[in-house]
């Protein structure tokens, strides 16, 4: 989907706040409430918008460590490995990696203690691995972007 300004001005305030009305949404970027609604319905088609949600405060549901875990496999394990991080709760975001890693786990743990339970009991039993090796977070710098604004920065957002 090719988008222009108006479709940038959207994704932008749905960015910022994905509970707004579509007549303040509208009035926002200057459309009418039905060619807004139209537009906003011909995003999520394309898949440009892929969904809605709430952003929750991992520390206030009592995870008190996030770790990056680097995890090297047995290749011809791989689908059951992926299947296994895509069923397990605590695997919060897995990414295929090039370099000495096959994989880049995040991960949440509520202590240090459930952390070593997590990496000895579970992670390190999941299909094909071979190696792990564990970092944790000490604080967080940045956790979002702005999808709209990067579009922006790169030259996609006109």
């Amino acid at each position: 989907m090719d988008l222009d300004a108006l479709d940038h001005k959207i994704i932008s305030a749905l960015e910022a706040d994905a509970r707004i009305s579509f007549a303040a949404l509208a009035e926002l970027v200057g459309l009418s409430k039905t060619p807004c609604w139209k537009r906003v319905k011909a995003l999520e088609e394309a898949g440009v918008i892929r969904g809605y949600r709430t952003i929750l405060d991992p520390a206030q549901l009592g995870f008190g460590l996030e770790a990056f875990v680097q995890v090297s496999i047995d290749v011809e394990l791989f689908e059951a490995f992926e299947a296994a991080v895509r069923r397990h709760p605590l695997i919060w975001r897995c990414h295929a990696t090039t370099g000495e890693a096959d994989y880049l786990l995040h991960i949440l743990a509520a202590d240090m203690a459930a952390l070593d339970r997590l990496l000895r009991q579970e992670l390190n039993r999941l299909p094909g691995v071979r190696h792990t090796m564990t970092s944790m977070s000490t604080r967080e710098i940045k956790s979002d972007i702005s999808f709209a604004d990067a579009a922006r920065h790169i030259g996609n957002g006109r």
